[in-house]
């Protein structure tokens, strides 16, 4: 059966199947919550299983520069992963933000790496960026939080920008990017998401959030990004109020908008959620950004 599959709060991006009947009639039942819908197919499916053995990182790529709070010019940089010996000229791709309060933290987060690490072996192109700081950023007495806020998310979109114009260099499909972080680097991942329809040269098709909330930039608008959260509900430092406001503003827009939701007092806590987190966002990002349509 082939067709177009639309449900619930569905993005502007309709999905299109290539499923046996019986595959259709599951996803109905389960409401179309696509984290949790595991992607169908026989065997091993590139985008779902891991299908290379090895990753190729490239360190400290200039990806832009900006000139930050203090007026010095900032050169941003990333690293991109790549599953090593890769022959497909047009592949799905993510950038992955880090966290650290927007005044501290590097590219070189350990989840980010595992991350970019599994979903290279999948057969994705990966980046991890680096993004202008300041002091003290979203910490101590909050002095230039927004404004630091606004700058991150500016570098990811940079960041986005250079993945869609290089898209030929680096292999990359330009109708299929998406982008994720942690802490503050899921506050700037959503930000990212949420500006989608006010800026589509550095829009994305999904993001993924972990412990953040669409925090100090725009509003959330039709055509954003669907968007996938992960949260303790009791967050020490992004609250959960936060996340739930961030995820009905989305539903209340007609977007695909998750919460996946811990009952746990954490902040970030990738190390013992880990293979739900990278579960439930292979089959969010599956469903999300059509790769049963995607190059293999």
């Amino acid at each position: 059966m082939t067709g177009a599959l639309v449900c619930g709060h569905h993005s502007p991006m309709r999905i299109r199947l290539v499923v046996p009947l019986l595959a259709v009639l599951a996803i109905f039942a389960a409401g179309c919550d696509w984290p949790n819908i595991s992607p169908p197919g026989g065997g091993t499916v590139r985008y779902r299983d891991p299908v290379f053995n090895a990753v190729t990182v490239t360190s400290n790529l200039t990806y832009g520069s900006a000139v930050n709070l203090e007026g010095q010019t900032i050169t941003l940089q990333l690293d991109m992963y790549q599953p090593t010996g890769d022959t497909v000229t047009a592949r799905p791709a993510i950038v992955w933000v880090h966290g650290g309060s927007f005044c501290c933290g590097d590219k070189t987060s350990s989840e980010l790496v595992d991350e970019a690490t599994t979903f290279s072996k999948e057969g994705y192109l990966n980046v991890s960026i680096n993004y202008r700081l300041e002091s003290p950023g979203c910490s101590g007495n909050f002095s230039n939080c927004v404004a630091a806020i606004g700058e991150a998310a500016a570098d990811a979109q940079t960041a986005v920008r250079f993945l869609r114009t290089n898209a030929t260099r680096y292999r990359i499909d330009p109708n299929r990017i998406a982008i994720g972080g942690s802490s503050a680097g899921a506050i700037t991942a959503l930000n990212v998401g949420y500006s989608t329809s006010q800026d589509p040269s550095a829009g994305v098709r999904a993001a993924v959030s972990l412990s953040g909330a669409h925090l100090g930039v725009g509003t959330v608008s039709p055509g954003d990004a669907p968007a996938l959260d992960f949260h303790c509900t009791t967050d020490p430092l992004v609250s959960y109020s936060a996340a739930v406001s961030t995820i009905n503003a989305a539903k209340a827009q007609g977007l695909d908008a998750f919460l996946e939701s811990w009952n746990e007092t954490c902040h970030v806590p990738y190390a013992e959620h880990r293979q739900q987190i990278l579960d439930q966002t292979r089959n969010f990002l599956w469903w999300e950004m059509d790769l049963a349509g995607a190059a293999t």
